[in-house]
């Protein structure tokens, strides 16, 4: 430590004042968020987005940020960085211990200051790894920019790291991968590559923006554990955001809960997951599928929570107060499920289905290995029974669901619905069998016309299919299938951007259902949705097939949830099936590795478990 300049003598008073600052700024928490609130312009008034929130990151810790959906967490990280819009309205202050200067407030910074902190002081890992990184440049050529941009170095040396990042994010083939473009690499590979250019300057602090959403379970563990292992060997600090407290039972230190732009709840991450002090906390808890049994109801978030007179008690931890009610949480109860036995009919036969294809010819003119995508998967589905097909991205999932589909073209095998085999019918008797046969998409936003009314995107399949005589008959249908996924009828003149990401599954879904299909294959239809909002779609779900009783096949990469909502699993792997049986039997006594090794990667299993 050096001394501050002076005559040549210091007092002791001097050096007893001096010795207590400079041990303070030592032990002072790295990040320290104080009375923040950020509203912004909307017509002829504002919308809060945060609302007077207080918390600390310390130096080496790692602090979980949880909520749904426009809770305030990804607005709350921003704003440290002042990548708000100017539309912006931010109060508060924002104090950052950088090394051993000063604390500075980050909101108070100019422009050219706050581009000397983003990436050196303070990295950030973007929730869309796709969008985050440029698709004309190379993954390498990237990653070199940030690193000559806040190191000054030449190019040589800036590649030279580059790949060494790569390899200490467990990239494979890290020089080959350097020269790579966004688009030639797994959501799990993009994902590593924005961690080694978050971690190329070494910051002191990391912000990682749901950085495993929508991932593969293993992928998700993998993630997570390089998130935790660069934190331990840099020491540096991490605000990890999701929307689900599981995923964080395993590395967070402390844990953040908000709710429609405040903190309900904050506090040492074992306390907050073990013993919740508030009801939001509890819900988001209690809705996760793994901690219930196949014919149990799964609890929801409802909208009784208040959040006024919140209060700090208790050495700084924030607890609701006791006028705080907590959240509307319909409890576990049975609901009526269809009771499967040998004597129902098959409705769906696959038998050795493969769908190939080619390789790609090199400059020398030599064809690269065929690509087998599905090779040689048999399996039936019975009459009223949801069939559950796990399997990492890759596995051949999707492509399985949609050559049944016959979306995509079969290199052989059969598809024999009903007694009729589809790989041999013309392409205008598939039309017509598409009737009975849909599929809900993974991406609900995806699969609506942004320019389409709801109603009329939901009217549309029954006018093609000549359901119903008149355009009111299909109007009223359109209604009644909003009511039954839970919807209302003034939402018939909306438009798809007007709707959260449940409620836009929720009208696919319901499109779906409007030409009464007898088979329906769900891709994915919850992987990115928050827990609250996946337990009442998986809730709506049995009620549909309870009233309906439709046959489906759930496609997922996560075990917990096909385990709920199943009656048999299948798991795949590179194209074939490695494991078959009863949904409890798999998930309870897994016998190939694989399986066990997506078990394994459930996450909150540590909650699970106790």
């Amino acid at each position: 430590m050096s001394l501050p300049a002076g005559n040549g003598s210091f007092n002791q008073r001097s050096l007893i004042l001096y010795a207590i600052a400079y041990f303070y700024r030592m032990s002072a928490p790295l990040l320290q968020i104080k009375k923040l609130s950020i509203d912004f312009a909307a017509g002829h008034g504002t919308a809060p987005a945060v609302n007077d929130i207080s918390f600390e990151v310390g130096a080496g810790e790692i602090v979980a940020v949880v909520g749904e959906s426009g809770s305030g967490k990804s607005v709350t990280a921003l704003s440290l960085l002042q990548l708000l819009p100017l539309k912006a309205n931010i109060k508060g202050q924002v104090w950052f211990a950088k090394k051993e200067a000063a604390p500075v407030d980050l909101l108070g910074m100019d422009k050219k200051a706050i581009q000397g902190v983003r990436g050196k002081e303070i990295a950030m890992i973007f929730q869309e790894p796709m969008t985050s990184l440029n698709p004309v440049f190379t993954c390498g050529y990237q990653v070199m920019e940030v690193i000559c941009l806040h190191q000054q170095v030449s190019k040589t040396i800036a590649r030279q790291k580059t790949i060494e990042l790569f390899e200490k994010v467990r990239l494979p083939h890290p020089a080959t991968l350097f020269d790579r473009y966004p688009h030639q690499l797994s959501g799990g590979q993009k994902q590593r590559v924005m961690i080694a250019m978050a971690m190329s300057c070494n910051p002191a602090l990391l912000i990682a923006d749901e950085p495993t959403t929508a991932l593969d379970v293993t992928v998700q563990k993998n993630i997570l554990t390089l998130i935790r292992d660069l934190q331990q060997q840099n020491g540096m600090s991490v605000i990890l955001i999701t929307h689900d407290l599981g995923l964080v039972a395993d590395i967070a230190d402390k844990v953040v809960v908000m709710y429609k732009g405040r903190i309900l709840e904050y506090g040492p991450a074992e306390q907050v997951l073990k013993n919740p002090a508030s009801g939001y906390t509890k819900a988001l808890l209690e809705c996760r599928p793994a901690l219930h049994a196949k014919g149990e109801r799964l609890p929801v978030v409802g909208e009784g929570l208040k959040v006024e007179g919140l209060g700090l008690e208790g050495g700084g931890i924030q607890r609701p107060s006791v006028n705080d009610q907590p959240p509307t949480v319909l409890m576990a109860e049975s609901i009526e499920r269809p009771t499967l036995n040998c004597h129902r009919p098959t409705i769906l036969q696959v038998e050795d289905l493969k769908v190939y294809y080619p390789g790609k010819k090199s400059w020398l003119g030599k064809s690269t290995e065929i690509y087998k995508a599905v090779d040689g998967v048999s399996f039936s589905v019975s009459k009223g029974e949801t069939l559950g097909l796990v399997g990492e991205s890759g596995c051949g999932k999707t492509t399985l669901g949609r050559a049944i589909l016959q979306l995509i073209p079969a290199t052989a095998g059969k598809i024999i619905l009903n007694g009729t085999d589809l790989l041999k019918l013309p392409a205008n008797e598939i039309t017509a069998l598409r009737k009975n046969l849909q599929i809900v998409f993974q991406d609900p936003y995806g699969s609506l016309n942004p320019r389409m009314m709801i109603g009329d995107a939901m009217m549309e399949p029954m006018q093609v299919h000549g359901l119903l005589q008149t355009k009111q008959q299909r109007k009223d249908k359109v209604m009644e299938l909003l009511e039954k996924v839970n919807l209302k009828p003034e939402h018939f003149s909306r438009y798809p951007h007007q709707f959260s990401g449940g409620q836009r599954q929720r009208i696919c879904i319901a499109r779906a259902l409007a030409l009464n299909p007898s088979f329906l294959i769900f891709d994915e239809s919850v992987s990115a949705l928050d827990v609250s909002v996946q337990a009442q779609v998986l809730n709506l779900l049995n009620d549909l097939k309870a009233e309906f009783e439709f046959t489906s096949i759930f496609i997922s990469h996560d075990l917990s949830v096909v385990r709920y909502i199943s009656d048999r699993i299948m798991v795949m792997k590179e194209g074939r099936i490695v494991e078959e049986g009863a949904a409890e039997a798999v998930y309870s006594n897994p016998v190939h590795p694989y399986t066990q090794q997506l078990i394994d990667a459930v996450p909150g299993k540590k909650l699970v478990t106790g």
